[in-house]
């Protein structure tokens, strides 16, 4: 079980290049955004990707998604991608994103992710690190 209580935060900027040419974020950057809010929640627990490559011989990829995009954010937005881990299993990790505007709290957009845990070198499932597993399941979150 996973602590409810554990929503990591992550601050991103909307630059000019995130940008469509209708002026808005482009739909996939906010996949981008929550990749990086993903990456610093696992940071968080101590767990840099590149050390897990080298030490566990293990990587994380997209297994599925689903994005729910409810308004628009534009250049120069300040927002908040919201992050916690719903769930985790042997090979995987659920992970729920909400995308906020910081000024005003509007939901911008939703995400339900799985994360496979894979290896390295051929590419199939792994079973999660065993200190990984246990500091996920503690909700050892530092600096949220």
């Amino acid at each position: 079980m996973i602590p409810a209580e554990n929503e990591f935060l992550w601050p991103v900027r909307v630059y000019y290049e995130d940008t469509d040419s209708g002026g808005v974020v482009y739909y996939a950057n906010y996949l981008k955004f929550m990749e990086r809010a993903r990456t610093e929640l696992l940071r968080s627990y101590g767990f840099e990707q590149d050390q897990l490559i080298r030490d566990q011989g293990v990587i994380f990829a997209v297994h599925s998604l689903s994005v729910k995009y409810k308004k628009p954010a534009v250049f120069n937005d300040e927002l908040l991608v919201k992050t916690k881990i719903s769930h985790c299993a042997k090979v995987s990790i659920d992970f729920l994103h909400s995308i906020v505007r910081a000024s005003d709290k509007m939901l911008l957009c939703k995400a339900e992710v799985k994360v496979a845990c894979i290896n390295a070198e051929k590419f199939t499932p792994v079973v999660i690190p065993e200190i990984m597993m246990l500091k996920i399941k503690q909700g050892a979150v530092s600096g949220s």
